[in-house]
């Protein structure tokens, strides 16, 4: 891209404001949030939830969040299992 020329709107490549990622917190737990440029999240591993980031703008509303564990992820599966069991000898 030419140094004139500006990403479409809508389009993924639109970044989000550096200065809103210092300031921005997870709305549940008020912890600070990693920034997932790859997948266009904000992570907040606290509430093991991801925000997405729409047309560069954080949609930072526990309804369109994300579980972490529901992308898949075999090792948080098996975590997650292993801790249902432990609790179930308990």
């Amino acid at each position: 891209m030419h140094g004139t020329e500006k990403p479409a709107a809508g389009s993924a490549e639109r970044e989000v404001d550096p200065k809103l990622l210092e300031i921005l917190v997870c709305p549940l737990t008020k912890a600070p949030l990693v920034y997932d440029r790859a997948r266009s999240e904000l992570v907040s591993e606290q509430a093991g939830l991801a925000f997405p980031i729409r047309d560069g703008v954080p949609i930072m509303l526990p309804d369109e969040a994300r579980h972490l564990n529901d992308d898949g992820d075999p090792v948080a599966e098996g975590r997650a299992a292993l801790s249902a069991r432990q609790d179930e000898k308990s």
